[in-house]
């Protein structure tokens, strides 16, 4: 069995096990693996203008908001704006902060006939720790992906 699809098994058996409405739901170095091999794939990262100008940004990601900042208002637009820059058929793979918008994403996506459809759980900036604080213990940025400020 090749990396990816190892991997993808990995990642659907996880989205099988928690009941999940789309094909599955991956830690971040594994879709930074599906990323760099497989040139199809595309990381669609939905966090807010504001987070990824002040937070960063994940090179080579589809950037659409999810919610808006200030106020996190839906983006009535979220799937015009996918449809318009990402092909049904490529394997999806939704990013947010944490993994929450980014699950709603995913959700959507797969009722709107996307099938490859993939959660990054714990997202770029992870889960908080006890003092309430991210960055800290797991996401994007901590195990170093590649990322980059504006």
């Amino acid at each position: 069995m090749g990396k990816i699809t190892e991997i993808l098994s990995v990642a659907q058996s996880r989205a099988k096990d928690m009941g999940l409405p789309y094909e599955g739901s991956l830690m971040p170095d594994e879709a930074y693996t599906i990323m760099q091999m497989a040139p199809g794939a595309k990381l669609v990262d939905v966090r807010s203008r504001a987070e990824l100008d002040f937070v960063g940004r994940i090179p080579g990601a589809v950037e659409i908001e999810w919610a808006s900042y200030p106020g996190m208002k839906p983006n009535p637009h979220f799937l015009a704006a996918l449809e318009q820059q990402v092909d049904k058929e490529a394997l999806l793979m939704f990013i947010c902060r944490s993994g929450h918008r980014s699950h709603y994403a995913a959700n959507v996506a797969t009722q709107a006939g996307y099938n490859d459809c993939y959660n990054v759980l714990v997202g770029f900036e992870g889960d908080m720790d006890a003092r309430k604080h991210r960055n800290v213990s797991n996401g994007w940025r901590v195990l170093g992906l590649p990322w980059e400020q504006s």
